[in-house]
Parts: C-alpha cells; sequence; structure tokens
C-alpha cells in the first residue's frame, strides 16, 4: 500500500515522533488523548465517522481537533477496511471507546494484526483492573470480563501492548466529593460507602491522557500496565470530606452505608445506578484502587515520578 500523501507530507519534516492513532477520540476521556498526543508534538490521526458532523457540539470539537493539527481519518469498527487503512498509517493505536464498543475491539487487535506495522497497541481500560478486579454484577459483566477478553485477544495476537489503569476521574469522583451516586458537594449530609476508611485514588482526565502518551512510546511500559495513582490524590472518603470541611468551613452529617446495604442496593436498582454503586463498591468497600501492589514485572507506577522534565500531575485541593 502506498504511504498516504499527507504522510509523506508529515514525513517530510522529519519528526521521529511515532504517528498516533486515537480510536474513540471525541468521546469523555478520547478527546483528552487526542489533545494531549497533539500537545507532546506527535503526528495525530483520529478515527471518526463522520469528518463534518451536523451536531455542532461535536462540529467544534473536530475543529479544534485540526486546529491543534489533528489528521481526521474517516472509518468505523464496523468497516474493517477503513481500521486497516487508518491502522497502517500509525505507530501506535490508542483505543478510548466506551462501553458499547469494548468487546468490538476485536476488530481492531485483528486490523492491527493485519498491517503488521503498528508498534504499540493501548485498548480502553482507564479504570478497574480488568485482571484484578472482582467488581459486582452488572460491572463485571460489562466491563471487567469483556476488558479482560480484550486482553487476551491482544497477547493472542502477539500485539505490543500497554493497559493504563486510572481509578477514579476527576470527573466522576469529585463533583459529589466522593458521594458516588451524587452531582454536588453535600449540602447537610454525606453518604459513605462502607465505613469511609478505604483509599481510593482520583486522576485529572488531562494527566491520563498526557501519562498515556508518554508510555505510548516508553519501552517501560511494554507488555506491561501504567498505574496512575498518584500518592496526593489517594485519600478515603473520611478524608476528602474533611478536606472538603476546611475548604468551606462546614460539618457534614456522615451517613455510613454497610456492606451489606451497598451490595443489596446493586441488587436492587437499574442500569446505571447499580453500574456506579458496583464501582464504587469495589472501590471504597473492596479497597481494590489502592490497597495493592505494583509488580514491576508486569506495572509500572506512574504516579509516583515525572515521566519528563516539568511534567507535574494535578492534585485534588
Amino acid at each position: 500500500m502506498a504511504m498516504p500523501r499527507w504522510k509523506k507530507m508529515c514525513t517530510s519534516k522529519q519528526s521521529v515522533d511515532p504517528y498516533i492513532l486515537v480510536v474513540g477520540g471525541t468521546g469523555y476521556l478520547g478527546r483528552h488523548v487526542v489533545a494531549a498526543s497533539a500537545r507532546l508534538g506527535h503526528p495525530t490521526l483520529a478515527l471518526v465517522r463522520d469528518t463534518a458532523p451536523s451536531d455542532p457540539a461535536k462540529a467544534a470539537l473536530l475543529k479544534s481537533f485540526q486546529d491543534a493539527g489533528v489528521t481526521l481519518l474517516k472509518g468505523d469498527l464496523d468497516d474493517q477496511a477503513s481500521l486497516v487503512s487508518a491502522v497502517k498509517a500509525a505507530d501506535v493505536v490508542i483505543s478510548t471507546v466506551g462501553a458499547p464498543q469494548i468487546a468490538d475491539q476485536t476488530r481492531l487487535v485483528a486490523a492491527i494484526k493485519e498491517a503488521g506495522n503498528v508498534k504499540r497497541f493501548i485498548p480502553s481500560e482507564f479504570g478497574l483492573d480488568a485482571d484484578r478486579s472482582d467488581a459486582e454484577e452488572p460491572t463485571r459483566s460489562m466491563f471487567i470480563t469483556t476488558k479482560a477478553a480484550i486482553r487476551r485477544a491482544v497477547e493472542a495476537a502477539g500485539v505490543a501492548y500497554t493497559y493504563v489503569w486510572t481509578g477514579y476521574f476527576f470527573g466522576y469522583g469529585l463533583p459529589g466529593i466522593g458521594q458516588v451516586l451524587a452531582q454536588a458537594p453535600p449540602v447537610d449530609k454525606a453518604v459513605i460507602l462502607g465505613d469511609g476508611d478505604t483509599e481510593v485514588s482520583f486522576v485529572d482526565e488531562g494527566d491520563i491522557g498526557t501519562y498515556t502518551m508518554l508510555a505510548a512510546d516508553d519501552p517501560r511500559a511494554e507488555n506491561k500496565t501504567l498505574y496512575i495513582k498518584p500518592p496526593a490524590n489517594t485519600l478515603s472518603h473520611n478524608e476528602l470530606l474533611a478536606l472538603w470541611e476546611r475548604k468551606t468551613g462546614k460539618t457534614f452529617r456522615r451517613e455510613y452505608v454497610p456492606e451489606q446495604a451497598v451490595l443489596k442496593q446493586i441488587q436492587e436498582s437499574p442500569i446505571p445506578v447499580n453500574i456506579i454503586l458496583a464501582i464504587g463498591h469495589a472501590g471504597y468497600v473492596r479497597g481494590e484502587q489502592a490497597g495493592f501492589e505494583i509488580d514491576p514485572a508486569k506495572g509500572v507506577d506512574r504516579g509516583r515520578q515525572r515521566a519528563v522534565p516539568g511534567c507535574q500531575l494535578h492534585h485534588r485541593r
């Protein structure tokens, strides 16, 4: 296959940076990965279903990509030919697709194997560790089992990979000051799953994008899990609420929900409430986000050190 004309033009700049293809780049997290890739100087490609969408918000987002130097490639996970074509133009493929498309990443793995040129694949993870989590249903089936199956497909295909683990996103974990079902800070009462003493980890979405990109061609992260777990952002729900109380000058009544009551609520709640509760249970009660040691043979901790000079994680205030 001949080199695409746009890639020849980019190559003429003699850039040594790898070409990055982001699949799912217009999603909640994907836009941060695209932005980080462009900001760090990588020739960046974004696979999109429609390069000229009628939705004003989507159109504005794509324009911001192009203004940052990102090349839009039209394609879809349901169109294998478009996947292979896009993959052949990249050195690193990063997927940030949402839950409904996690299983469809097998098509992306097949395209990567067919193309034969990709040096690293980062599948859509960015949450509970697929090989460690024992989250309750339906989260286990919808996220954990499916993501683990993608991991096994990647490994069976012999594709070099990096898995990215992040803990809670700022945008999901902090608006309610740790309350898993709240979208705003507590007014007079804070609902806490478990005893509130189990530590969880919070990470800014922009930092996730940046550290994902820094790991994309880092040999230390090849065939390992990248853990983005900043010590300053790892704390218990009780500690988080105490910080908020000091900031606001208010004291909130704490309502502790015992584990059995949380499990009952998960079983009785509809989607997506049961999913959110199950993720909260895994983190705040089971301690899956902070109560583990990283095996250096299988994982890399990027919360405790800067990957490049001047790169600083955002911390909770």
